[in-house]
């Protein structure tokens, strides 16, 4: 007989059977990223054409029709006072890009391409030229190409549509005319911030770069660490690309509990600790050391059942598996383990 796994175990399941990793060094540009150097966004407005009856319905767009009329305007073409255009196969369309950190003119990124009318599918349209400007104001890319949307799964009676055709991506649609100024460095000095605050990463973070270095780095705070660059713009670089390879020791991770409250996933590192204590079915209650957390759960038999503490991962999953509890119910206990002092980890619920 086939044995289902609850929703709660499937998501740890890997967890469970894997034996507690020791704690590896991590590649400095994994846990960290100089100050300065990031993607932009850019965004701009234009008209998909071409497309095959599935366009805006242009009485309930206007902004449809006057955009067409503005670009053929911009083309030389005057339309009679008055004209009354009726359009299937054009559709206005948001276009947004991230500009990467360092890309210069004539380089090409790609496009995301989304209707902001009625069209029903923007399949077989091609994106007519479209600036794409940044926070700033300014005209940082060109985009224009042709409509890449989902294709249907498989052909015949069976095949599935697509489920989504009002969005689409242009590989290489947009070609780069400015570039972001860089500053990166100047000065003799950058600041490599870590991903997450910690004060004792930042620490073993300056010890490395000064072992490569001596004496040009030093933890600001939890999360950023100043270093001394070389002045020369080439010595700089390889500088650079030295501390971004360099391995770090990274300690013992926060407890952490992560808790999808619309899908019922429970997702937990290695590192949680569950200390004893008591659950009930029906409303809930968790009680630990003669301290109570009560939690409404309808739907679940009155039962009370004790659950051991554990010291990792695996014994966390048994415990909280013994329960019988659906993975959306799991979201209260662990709420309620948390109230009560049970559950030894950051509970973020997403």
């Amino acid at each position: 007989m086939e044995r289902r796994l609850s929703g709660f175990a499937l998501v740890v399941l890997a967890a469970v059977f894997a034996a507690p990793a020791p704690v590896a060094a991590e590649r400095l540009k994994n846990i960290a990223s100089i100050a300065g150097v990031r993607d932009n966004q850019l965004a701009g407005y234009g008209l998909v054409v071409g497309l095959d009856g599935s366009g805006d319905q242009t009485t309930q767009t206007p902004f449809t029709v006057q955009s067409i009329v503005n670009m053929l305007s911009n083309m030389g073409v005057t339309l009679p006072q008055g004209t009354n255009l009726q359009l299937k196969n054009v559709a206005a369309v948001m276009v947004t890009a991230s500009l990467p950190a360092y890309v210069r003119p004539g380089q090409t990124v790609d496009i995301t391409v989304s209707s902001i009318g009625n069209a029903k599918s923007l399949k077989g349209g091609t994106l007519v030229m479209t600036p794409l400007k940044g926070i700033d104001g300014q005209i940082y890319a060109i985009a224009q190409g042709n409509m890449v949307v989902a294709a249907p799964a498989g052909t015949g009676p069976g095949a599935q549509a697509p489920s989504h055709l009002s969005a689409g991506r242009i590989p290489g649609g947009a070609t780069v005319e400015r570039a972001v100024p860089s500053t990166v460095g100047e000065g003799g000095r950058i600041t490599v911030e870590l991903q997450r605050s910690d004060f004792a990463t930042a620490r073993r973070v300056a010890d490395a770069i000064n072992k490569l270095e001596k004496g040009s780095a030093q933890a600001v705070d939890g999360r950023s660490i100043e270093v001394r660059t070389p002045a020369d713009l080439s010595a700089r670089i390889a500088f650079l690309g030295q501390i971004e390879d360099l391995d770090v020791n990274m300690g013992p991770t926060v407890a952490r509990v992560v808790v999808n409250s619309r899908t019922g996933s429970v997702v937990m590192n290695q590192t949680v600790n569950l200390q004893s204590c008591a659950v009930a079915h029906g409303n809930l209650a968790v009680m630990v050391e003669g301290e109570q957390a009560a939690a409404q759960n309808q739907g679940m038999t009155g039962s009370l059942r004790e659950v051991r503490g554990g010291t990792n991962l695996a014994e966390v999953v048994r415990a909280l598996n013994t329960l019988g509890a659906k993975p959306t119910d799991l979201v209260s206990i662990l709420q309620a383990m948390k109230a009560a002092g049970a559950l030894r980890a950051e509970l973020e619920v997403i």
